[in-house]
């Protein structure tokens, strides 16, 4: 269930694999938009948070994109996974707490059970994102396979999960990805309207 107070115009969960430049599309995003219209929510800040507390870890440190980070990366994810298998909706909920922008995009979207929560709590509001980019491209931004990682749901949950309602190329083509987003943002602003 949707916290009490929680009324955003439009939610999009952006999906995508590591290195897909999901964070740099929805900052991009945020930028246009402005923090006062815009709010990004991260699924991994609850759980970087609590994991930290929970295992006497720093919790700045696992928030940017560290060796820090990776060293537990692994173990993140399975904790992360028992908690959403006793609660599907633990970390959807603390996201959305005393969010109050119009518009919410949760830059982290990894599974099918993160899409049902938004669907479930906000409907027809709710709208999903893939963001994707070659291996190569991946690759640029320092990308490299690692097993128990990029073969783990918390990267793979989603390639089946069928049609998204927006796809977003970002394969390294600066005006590419500016038209795509002015296409996205087009349909947020005509959101905003209604």
């Amino acid at each position: 269930m949707a916290p009490l107070g929680a009324s955003p115009r439009l939610v999009l969960l952006f999906s995508g694999k590591r290195k897909s430049g999901k964070d740099f599309v929805t900052e991009r995003l945020q930028s246009r938009l402005g923090g006062n219209i815009c709010a990004v929510l991260r699924l991994s800040g609850p759980l970087k948070e609590q994991y930290a507390r929970e295992h006497g870890l720093d919790f700045q440190k696992l928030l940017d994109a560290s060796t820090y980070k990776e060293t537990y990366r692994r173990d993140m994810i399975c904790w992360g996974e028992e908690k959403r298998q006793a609660d599907p909706g633990f970390f959807c909920r603390k996201i959305v707490e005393g969010v109050s922008q119009p518009i919410w995009l949760v830059s982290d979207t990894r599974r099918v059970s993160d899409i049902q929560w938004f669907q479930e709590a906000y409907g027809a509001l709710t709208q999903t994102v893939r963001v994707v980019a070659s291996e190569q491209s991946r690759q640029q931004r320092g990308w490299v396979f690692t097993p128990g990682v990029d073969d783990a749901e918390s990267e793979c949950g989603l390639d089946n999960f069928g049609d998204f309602d927006w796809v977003i190329e970002n394969h390294g083509d600066e005006q590419c990805l500016e038209d795509q987003l002015e296409n996205l943002l087009e349909f947020i602003h005509a959101k905003l309207q209604c």
